[in-house]
């Protein structure tokens, strides 16, 4: 009896370490306009080794440029309809991808499409949450071998 008591709390216990560990991937797809004579601005949220994808088309050509938390341009495209540019996130903070249509007397439609990839330890964060289960697995069917060896 006093075993059932332990198990619900050895589970929360797993679940919290995994709640904290884990980071989900971000993917995300969106369409908007780009007013004439404004620029639109998307931020996305970083940690350190985080891989990032972003890809945009756009109907007619903008200005795209891409700011890191310091405010510094990280990239810069100048009257594109298409891009496809992928980085890793060396510091951690706000990036913000900005569109900007100052040039032009119509609006834009933008197609924005960008995939955010986590790393833990230099692993794909998919990659090390399963060598986790593949760990506690070993441990669960090593403990279930080792309890039914009589001694």
């Amino acid at each position: 009896m006093i075993r059932l008591k332990k198990e619900p709390i050895r589970f929360l216990f797993i679940v919290m370490v995994f709640a904290i560990l884990v980071q989900y991937a971000d993917a995300t797809a969106m369409s908007f306009e780009v007013p004439r004579g404004e620029e639109t601005t998307k931020p996305i949220n970083l940690v350190v080794e985080d891989r990032v994808l972003v890809k945009f088309t756009v109907v007619g050509t903008l200005d795209f440029y891409i700011t890191d938390p310091s405010g510094d341009v990280r990239i810069e495209y100048s009257r594109v309809d298409t891009v496809s540019y992928s980085f890793v996130c060396d510091e951690a903070g706000e990036y913000v991808l900005h569109f900007s249509n100052t040039d032009t007397s119509e609006d834009k439609f933008v197609t924005l499409n960008y995939e955010i990839e986590h790393y833990i330890f230099g692993i794909p964060q998919n990659l090390f949450l399963t060598l986790i289960i593949v760990l506690v697995c070993m441990g669960a069917v090593a403990t279930f071998i080792l309890m039914g060896k009589p001694r």
